[in-house]
């Protein structure tokens, strides 16, 4: 406290200056217009910018919500599309899940509705290899948020592969990149429409093969390769990949060997959203029954 009452009593001079400074700037600013305004337009910037710093820090500490409701806007508009359903013909019954259409006279009858076929569930990215042959992904979703095996997964840019083992909480992805004959790819060029299949050579985690598309059509660097719709999992054109070269493994071969430059970037893969088929096992238990007729 001594020491307190020294240090006053030696600069005592000084801060009576600086309080009579403060009074004198207070009473200039109050009573005169100019120096008012010019006071008032500098607190003003001053306190914007440190505003904006503030905002600026809580922005960053605030991303991990802001991209969890994206993601989930984005699960929400996924669902919403047009191509997560079928258009069929209604009879009188009542359907779960539609989008009805109706006449445009004054009757307004039931003309038809869109029965949903996909439906989207979001999940955050736990784990992730990319550099052995057979490669996974780890996802905070399970059989309790309604994942089961054999749904196709996608992320914001393009295909990421299949759900193959699920627990309460969590499910195991089999990645496309995996050189395994399983993971295969329906695919078909966005332009000319021709049929393929997408396989990874296990060479790089950003490229792929597409396979079997005829030497008779056109393809060009750059063309985008989409989903065929044909497969079970995946609804068509969702991306795959961009072609990135084209070439002639076999002279005699009646099938480009094109490389895909993937669209998905699995060395930065965060969120994804697996695709539930609504209509697969219906799908599937006729086509099983065909085959078994067939035999």
């Amino acid at each position: 406290m001594r020491n307190l009452i020294i240090f006053f009593r030696r600069y005592f001079n000084f801060f009576l200056f600086l309080l009579l400074e403060v009074i004198c700037i207070v009473l200039v600013v109050q009573n005169n217009n100019l120096q008012r305004s010019a006071y008032v337009n500098s607190a003003n910037n001053i306190s914007g910018k440190l505003y904006d710093k503030y905002n600026n820090v809580q922005y960053y500490f605030h991303l991990k919500a802001t991209n969890d409701s994206l993601v989930a806007e984005n699960t929400r508009l996924h669902n919403a599309l047009h191509t997560s359903f079928d258009s069929m013909v209604t009879g009188t019954g009542l359907k779960i899940d539609t989008i009805r259409q109706y006449s445009d006279d004054t009757l307004h009858r039931v003309i038809g509705t869109q029965i949903r076929r996909y439906k989207y569930f979001e999940a955050k990215v736990i784990n992730n290899s990319i550099s052995k042959p057979i490669n996974y992904l780890t996802i905070h979703r399970g059989s309790l948020q309604g994942i089961r095996p054999n749904m196709g997964v996608i992320s914001n840019s393009g295909v990421v592969g299949v759900v193959r083992s699920v627990s309460d909480n969590y499910a195991v992805v089999l990645s496309m990149l995996s050189k395994s004959n399983s993971v295969s790819i329906s695919a078909r060029l966005g332009q000319s429409k021709e049929m393929g299949s997408v396989h990874w050579d296990g060479e790089s985690a950003g490229y792929a093969q597409l396979r079997d598309i005829p030497k008779s059509a056109k393809v060009h660097k750059g063309d985008t390769v989409v989903t065929s719709g044909f497969s079970a999992l995946f609804p068509e054109n969702i991306p795959i990949g961009y072609v990135d070269t084209v070439m002639v493994s076999d002279k005699s071969g009646t099938s480009f060997n094109i490389r895909l430059r993937l669209a998905t970037n699995f060395y930065n893969v965060q969120y994804v959203y697996v695709i539930e088929n609504l209509l697969k096992d219906e799908q599937q238990r006729l086509e099983d029954s065909t085959y078994k007729l067939i035999k």
